[in-house]
């Protein structure tokens, strides 16, 4: 590799760092949006959502001159099958997150999205017969031993943030599986939501809501979806795969930070005891992911100069 190709190598991750950053960023703050339409009910701020991000994908794979590719997804029963369970099963993390937020759960919600990881290496050894290190055992181990403390100190599992971490990774499990980029295969799902969305609003009257004010903030709720994605999916092809993963814990710490200081919710002395335990859990996962990942690298770069050929002058 010359200097030039290092620097642009550099360069390229740079960008994809900032990137990475402020899709987790908008995403951590995105409680803060939703808080402002807590006057519409969840289903109706969700039916909106899906159908403003479709808008959005649309005009991006327009723009991208890649709109014929939509086809793609139904092109065979079992990827439109694949797809629309795939669509339901992020409209139902999204609705998640909009009810926690609408009832001052925000908290909790951010407790999911902590969990996630943890939940997805789970599925991952259960589904996928994929091997866990003691590590990340450990890890697994600390998540349950959270949320047990959290069920017997509140009295109550946290059904929210189990909702949003098993949706989140069971979703994971099905996009492993369907060979597409993710704003196509996310567009597909919109599609295919988008009539179920639409029967909705009429049926509840709620095709224009409370108002011009109302509406543009439902309106972003495209935007915000979209972005994001498209921020990560260009983050995702530039950086290590951990410092994507580190990347994302960002997310639901500005979501815990805004529940905390801008909302007020109320933190327990059982959220003092389980959030470490759990936080604890992810250090432990994540470093268990960033040696793997050093000693795969040194793996293949010991392969790649076995296997040169050095030609004599």
């Amino acid at each position: 590799m010359t200097a030039q190709q290092a620097e642009a190598g550099l360069g390229e991750a740079g960008k994809g760092i900032a990137a990475l950053i402020v899709a987790c960023t908008v995403w951590g703050l995105s409680p803060l949006y939703y808080a402002q339409v807590r006057h519409v009910p969840p289903l109706e701020v969700l039916a909106f959502r899906t159908l403003w991000s479709l808008a959005f994908f649309v005009v991006l794979l327009g723009v991208q001159g890649k709109l014929g590719e939509l086809r793609q997804p139904f092109a065979g029963v079992r990827a439109t099958w694949m797809t629309f369970v795939a669509g339901a099963l992020i409209s139902t993390n999204w609705f998640g997150f909009i009810y926690a937020v609408s009832t001052g759960q925000t908290v909790e919600s951010s407790l999911g999205y902590f969990i996630f990881p943890l939940v997805a290496v789970f599925l991952g050894r259960v589904v996928l017969g994929e091997r866990l290190a003691v590590a990340q055992w450990m890890a697994v181990g600390l998540a349950c031993g959270g949320v047990m403390v959290l069920t017997f100190g509140l009295g109550v599992a946290p059904w929210i943030a189990l909702l949003l971490a098993s949706t989140f990774g069971a979703y994971g499990l099905i996009k492993k599986r369907l060979a597409m980029g993710p704003v196509l295969s996310v567009t597909a799902e919109m599609v295919m939501l988008a009539p179920l969305a639409l029967v909705w609003l009429v049926l509840h009257g709620s095709v224009w809501p409370q108002g011009w004010g109302t509406h543009l903030l439902l309106a972003l709720s495209g935007p915000l979806t979209g972005g994001p994605l498209v921020l990560f999916s260009y983050a995702a092809r530039r950086v290590k795969l951990s410092t994507l993963g580190l990347g994302q814990y960002w997310n639901p710490t500005l979501q815990f930070l805004c529940a905390v200081f801008w909302f007020a919710e109320p933190f327990t002395v059982w959220h003092g005891i389980a959030f470490p335990l759990i936080w604890l859990g992810l250090l432990i996962y994540s470093g268990s992911m960033i040696v793997q990942e050093r000693a795969a690298r040194r793996v293949a770069s010991s392969e790649g100069t076995s296997g040169t050929v050095v030609m004599n002058p």
